[in-house]
């Protein structure tokens, strides 16, 4: 379990508490959709860094409505830890590359879909993995479960820089962003698309922007900069942000929503913050000076929530939960995950 040696957060001792766990307590609407899931679900990159919370998620829920459907998680398993933790946390597991057309055909027949696997980082340098691993393997994944539901992680970077006093791009604008990454990722949704419609497979797109926990994101950038004493780089001015438990209880409950043609979401919280403001939050906190660099830019990467509100309601956690949170995990000496967002790159490589 990934854990800190006595880091608290609002009481809690992560010594003694697995953080996937914690983010994977289920809201009262994870627990309608699942009182309504047939068949099992699994989880196609469940190695990355929201697999273990989502497959979290789904146990607890499960388990709480007495449920007996399986979480499968599914990763090449290139690290031996990723694969005991989500076995700790009740999910059974599979060793798949999912570049393999071969593997990936062999893998079980399974009615519900998670396909949480891509390539960023590293990507301007191999932009020939990256769309392999955005574009190829959705066709290998689309094709093999025709007629399966499938929820398909997106990102908010498949749209253009809006400006930020926008309120950010909706799920109905032209979408048309920087960079091989991006890109990618529109391919990749393209893809979904493509054989949603071929096999009838009902698809929710879920572009979601920049998830939230204590040990990596936004804030935990943001944070370390600061606590670290190094400039905090504020070309990119703006982000939007919304707490990992927030962000997965969304991904599950849009089982409920995925159609032919797909259904289309926006995931993040509901307001564009500062990047200045956030660091100097920071700069109190730690008692410390806060050091800039760059200069804020009119436009950035930013996404509507309101469709994503009206749908599932309020957030559980909002910013100053979260700010406080990651500060204190900060100042304790909790482990971090070493995986930056990069939300500073406005070239769109990564």
């Amino acid at each position: 379990m990934s854990q800190s040696s006595g880091s608290q957060i609002g009481g809690i001792s992560w010594s003694d508490t697995d953080i996937n766990a914690f983010l994977g307590q289920p809201t009262e609407g994870v627990l309608e959709t699942l009182g309504r899931v047939e068949g099992d679900v699994m989880i196609l990159g469940a190695g990355g860094k929201m697999g273990a919370t989502l497959a979290s998620m789904l146990r607890q829920g499960f388990e709480k409505l007495g449920n007996k459907n399986r979480v499968l998680a599914v990763s090449r398993f290139s690290s031996p830890n990723s694969r005991d933790e989500l076995e700790s946390l009740g999910a059974e597991t599979i060793a798949c590359d999912l570049i393999d057309r071969d593997q990936v055909q062999k893998l079980p027949d399974c009615e519900n879909i998670f396909f949480l696997a891509g390539h960023k980082f590293g990507s301007a340098g191999a932009p020939d993995l990256t769309w392999a691993m955005n574009v190829l393997v959705p066709g290998y994944v689309a094709e093999r479960f025709g007629g399966s539901r499938i929820v398909a992680f997106s990102t908010g970077c498949v749209y253009p820089f809006v400006p930020v006093d926008s309120g950010g791009s909706r799920e109905e604008d032209e979408i048309g962003p920087p960079g091989d990454y991006a890109n990618s990722c529109v391919g990749r949704e393209r893809i979904f698309t493509y054989f949603a419609k071929k096999k009838n497979s009902p698809l929710a797109l879920y572009r979601l922007n920049y998830a939230i926990e204590v040990r990596y994101g936004v804030l935990v950038d943001i944070a370390q900069k600061v606590y670290q004493g190094e400039p905090v780089d504020i070309s990119t001015g703006h982000v939007n942000v919304i707490w990992q438990q927030d962000a997965v209880a969304r991904a599950i409950q849009l089982l409920d929503h995925a159609a032919v043609p797909p259904f289309i979401l926006n995931v993040t919280g509901p307001e564009t913050h500062s990047v200045r403001d956030l660091a100097e939050r920071f700069g109190k906190i730690f008692d410390r000076p806060v050091k800039f660099e760059g200069e804020e830019q009119p436009t950035a990467w930013l996404s509507n929530a309101s469709k994503s509100m009206e749908l599932f309601g309020s957030l559980t956690v909002e910013l100053d939960q979260m700010i406080e949170w990651v500060a204190d995990y900060m100042k304790s000496g909790g482990d971090l995950l070493g995986k930056p967002t990069g939300f500073e790159a406005r070239s769109g490589k990564f």
